[in-house]
């Protein structure tokens, strides 16, 4: 199949932060998952260099506005591969390319009478001597009562143009007044019909706001909107008699799908027309076909209707059999700590600092198991660090590195696959697939996790320690089972072992907390083995004073500077012999939480009584 996944182009006026990327990552999701499938895809996106945001932040910082979107567009290139998203074309709206093949879909519209001319009051600013863009205009919002700029409102409402009658012109504080103008509009009235059947035949496929903000401006009737604007920075107008006018940005961003693919296509020596021309499939009827096609649109709330509504209309006005968009992934909001994200309070934490100060992998895994599916959601550090230490490092990275770096296996050993544990992988990735398809991210992510618990018990349950010294053909089958599950998750050897702190910062080093119950020759094999592994320190819980456990690693521990002994019935570990290791340990930062590397051998109750005063310890020092 051929699919194309457009992610929303942001606008180069100042840094993406993480709520942009939580809106945007379901796309590479998306992309990394079909071509797993063996589909073939383009991913593509941009930055949008021109329209009024470009021209206020130039003002704002002192220089063009070609400068700063050059700036912004850069600085998005790099958060994005630091980010390791996987586009196949990340581009800007400011290469010649894209403006020339933006003016031949223009006129084409034009001449198929789609884009018309029409005189309109406008908002002029006498003291600027300038008509207004929406976005130069401040109101008193209708439905909230705050003062808003004219283009949106935090609240969600957009201005019409009865609300926009008088309004201050931003720039100068003078109240607008309304002054005829002439722009090219396009004829959106006039496609309401063929917008509500492309509505209703691909809507199931859709996020449940985008199906809700389509309906509700459809409801209202379509109206034509202007396409063209005085503006000084953007695309120029391919009609005659608009030498001193820009096409507004909404029209050519939207564009920009088509262009990027163009490019892409045309780059790889690709059947463009197999990606976007292929005829959207009947109602009821899902893309499955080899030859057929299915195109994404991601992207937040806040831009639904430019992609359910106008980008359609756009290729509709065409009339050259374009593929109308399939699906549409629109995100909710992402806030932080509470407050949602605002350049004024500077709350919002930037790509680039995340980049720099926290795991990408975890981050981008984080980003998805709690991201704004279907409401807005809340993004804190120590969440985010919950996420890499208990789910990526404790449950995967624990998985994958005591399966794949197993005492004295150097290859995955040849064993006999469990039927049982090859049905329940075969349905665990049909689910996640299928989650991943009708845009349940979270519930992949969740499912995942799910197939490494099971992993993990599995693992406990074999007990391959003992298999390796009693039962070698079983331990063979073990690890057979346990290596296919650990190569599926890890997708190469490389274990994440990092551990942070509530900052999010990387304490880890190399540190293991092993639990045990039965007799010491164990423990010794397990300590042995992590010692040779590299760790720099293994601690090493006991569930009573009297196990010969204890007794045998207490000559351990008097031997040997980096293992440390904690027995759950000792009440007061700061002031035991033994025990007081452990607490310098932990106060070198050693171990900076109750689960750190958390190796469970079967004794889950033990560690379940063990860990709490651990905890009590921990926050206190």
């Amino acid at each position: 199949m051929n699919i194309l996944i457009g992610g929303a182009w942001p606008y180069a006026n100042y840094k993406l932060h993480l709520g942009h990327v939580a809106g945007l990552i379901g796309g590479d999701l998306l992309a990394r998952y079909h071509r797993a499938k063996g589909d073939k895809v383009i991913y593509v996106s941009g930055s949008d260099c021109h329209g009024t945001p470009i021209t206020e932040r130039a003002k704002q910082e002192g220089i063009s506005p070609k400068e700063i979107s050059s700036k912004y567009h850069e600085l998005f290139v790099k958060s994005f591969e630091g980010l390791n998203f996987s586009y196949d074309l990340y581009t800007s709206t400011e290469t010649d390319y894209h403006k020339e093949k933006v003016k031949e879909i223009v006129k084409k519209s034009y001449e198929n009478g789609a884009i018309y001319e029409k005189v309109e009051p406008q908002a002029y600013c006498e003291h600027c001597q300038k008509f207004m863009a929406d976005r130069e205009l401040q109101i008193v919002c209708p439905n909230c009562g705050n003062i808003t700029k004219g283009d949106t409102c935090d609240c969600g409402y957009s201005p019409t143009d009865e609300d926009l009658i008088g309004a201050t012109c931003r720039e100068c504080g003078n109240k607008t007044v309304q002054k005829d103008n002439k722009n090219l509009y396009i004829s959106l009235s006039k496609m309401q019909g063929e917008i509500e059947k492309y509505v209703a035949e691909n809507k199931h496929r859709w996020r449940t706001n985008a199906q809700n903000e389509t309906e509700k401006y459809l409801r209202e009737g379509l109206r034509d909107r202007a396409i063209t604007r005085d503006l000084t920075w953007g695309i120029d107008v391919p009609v005659e008699g608009y030498d001193d006018k820009k096409l507004y940005v909404w029209i050519e961003a939207v564009l920009g799908y088509v262009t990027a693919a163009m490019k892409v296509c045309e780059d790889r020596e690709l059947d463009f027309d197999s990606f976007w021309r292929n005829p959207n499939p009947p109602s009821g009827v899902e893309s499955d076909g080899e030859n057929d096609s299915k195109i994404y649109m991601v992207h937040g709330k806040d831009n639904i209707t430019f992609h359910s509504i106008i980008f359609p209309a756009i290729l509709l006005s065409l009339k050259e059999e374009y593929r109308l968009p399939d699906v549409i992934v629109s995100s909710e909001y992402l806030n932080f700590n509470n407050e949602k994200a605002s350049k004024s309070k500077g709350n919002a934490i930037s790509a680039l600092d995340a980049i720099e100060n926290l795991n990408v992998d975890t981050l981008r895994f984080h980003l998805i198991s709690n991201g704004p599916e279907r409401k807005d959601t809340n993004f804190t550090i120590s969440e985010y660090v919950a996420t890499h230490n208990n789910e990526v490092t404790n449950k995967l990275g624990n998985f994958v590195n005591r399966t794949l770096k197993f005492k004295g296996i150097s290859e995955i050993p040849n064993g006999k696959l469990d039927d049982a544990i090859e049905e329940k992988i075969k349905t665990a990735y049909e689910e996640i697939g299928k989650c991943i398809e009708t845009l349940e991210f979270k519930e992949a992510a969740e499912k995942a996790i799910r197939l490494v618990d099971d992993a993990n018990k599995y693992y406990d349950d074999r007990k391959p320690w003992i298999q390796f010294k009693e039962d070698i053909d079983g331990f063979n089958d073990t690890n057979e089972r346990l290596d296919l599950l650990a190569l599926d998750k890890s997708g190469a050897l490389v274990v994440i072992e990092n551990k942070l702190d509530d900052t999010g910062k990387d304490v880890s080093g190399k540190f293991a907390i092993i639990g045990f119950s039965n007799g010491g020759g164990d423990a010794l094999f397990m300590h042995e083995f992590l010692k040779e592994e590299g760790y720099e320190s293994v601690c090493i819980l006991v569930d009573a004073v009297n196990n010969p456990c204890f007794k045998e690693l207490r000559a351990k521990n008097n031997a040997d500077a980096n293992i440390y002994v904690y027995a759950s019935d000792s009440r007061d570990p700061k002031n035991d012999r033994i025990n007081g290791r452990a607490w310098t340990a932990m106060k070198k930062g050693l171990i900076v939480e109750e689960n750190f590397q958390g190796i469970d051998v079967g004794h889950g109750r033990m560690l379940k009584e063990t860990f709490p005063l651990w905890s009590e310890i921990i926050k206190n020092f």
